[in-house]
C-alpha cells in the first residue's frame, strides 16, 4: 500500500495541474476571507474568529476535491492500465485505499496552510490571543472529516467512468445532493419528525455543528460511516472491472 500511496502523491505533484488545483483553492480562500468584501470576510466581521473559513471551505471543496479525484481511476480505465493492475498481487481493498488515502493526504495538505489565518487573528485580536482556540480546533476536525467524505465520493465517481469530466461532474452532483439536496427536501415537508429525519441524512446537518467547534460523537460516526460506504462502493466498482 505504501508504494501505491507514494506513487499517487508523486504523480499528482509531477503534473502542473496538481499544484494549480491547490494554489487555486488557497488563493480563492484568501481573497474571499481577507480582501474581497463579502459575508465570509474575516476583517469585515469585526471579530477574531474563523467562521468564514469553515462556512466557505465546503463550497470550495465541492469543486476542488472532485477536480483532485477525477483522474484517480478514470485515467486508469481510459488508458487501459486498469488491466495491468489485474496482474498485480494486490487486493481491491489495497488499491482503493491507496488511492483514497493519497487524495485525502493532498486535500489535507491544502487545508494546513490555512493555519496561517488562525495565527493572523491570534495576533490581530484586540487582546493578544483572545480567540476561541478550542472551538477553532474542533472546527478544523469537522473540516478534515468533511474532506474525508468528499474524497470518498470523488474516488467513487472516478471509479464509475473512464471520462474525467464525467467523473468530476458526477462527484459534484452527489456532493451537492448530500450537502444541499436533503435540506431542500426537508424544507418542503410539514411533518417535523420526518423533516428532521431527512435533514439528518444530509451533510449540512452534521457539519454545521462541527463547524462551530462542537464535537458530537454521532456527527463523527456519520462522516466516517458514509465515507466507508462510498469506499466500499468504489471497491465494488473496481472488483467488477478487474473480472
Amino acid at each position: 500500500m505504501r508504494a501505491l500511496f507514494k506513487k499517487e502523491i508523486n504523480t499528482f505533484f509531477s503534473h502542473a495541474n496538481g499544484s494549480i488545483i491547490i494554489v487555486t483553492f488557497l488563493v480563492t480562500n484568501s481573497l474571499l476571507l481577507w480582501l474581497i468584501s463579502n459575508e465570509y470576510n474575516i476583517l469585515d466581521s469585526g471579530y477574531a474568529q474563523l467562521n468564514g473559513l469553515f462556512s466557505l471551505s465546503p463550497l470550495l471543496f465541492m469543486v476542488f476535491i472532485p477536480a483532485l479525484c477525477m483522474r484517480l481511476f478514470s485515467e486508469e480505465i481510459n488508458n487501459g492500465t486498469i488491466e495491468i493492475l489485474k496482474t498485480l498481487p494486490i487486493s481491491d481493498n489495497t488499491l482503493v485505499f491507496s488511492k483514497y488515502l493519497s487524495a485525502l493526504a493532498i486535500s489535507w495538505i491544502a487545508i494546513l496552510p490555512t493555519i496561517i489565518y488562525y495565527i493572523s487573528i491570534y495576533l490581530l485580536s484586540e487582546e493578544l490571543g483572545n480567540v476561541d482556540s478550542a472551538g477553532i480546533l474542533g472546527s478544523y476536525i469537522g473540516l478534515f472529516l468533511l474532506s474525508a467524505l468528499f474524497v470518498a465520493i470523488g474516488v467513487f465517481a472516478s471509479s464509475s467512468t473512464k471520462n474525467q469530466i464525467t467523473s468530476f461532474l458526477v462527484a459534484i452532483l452527489i456532493i451537492s445532493m448530500f450537502y444541499f439536496g436533503f435540506d431542500l427536501i426537508a424544507n418542503e415537508i410539514q411533518n417535523g419528525f420526518i423533516q428532521l429525519c431527512i435533514s439528518y441524512i444530509g451533510i449540512d446537518y452534521h457539519y454545521t455543528a462541527l463547524s462551530k467547534g462542537v464535537i458530537d460523537f454521532r456527527d463523527v460516526v456519520y462522516f466516517v460511516s458514509l465515507s466507508l460506504v462510498f469506499i466500499q462502493l468504489t471497491i465494488y466498482n473496481i472488483n467488477r472491472k478487474r473480472k
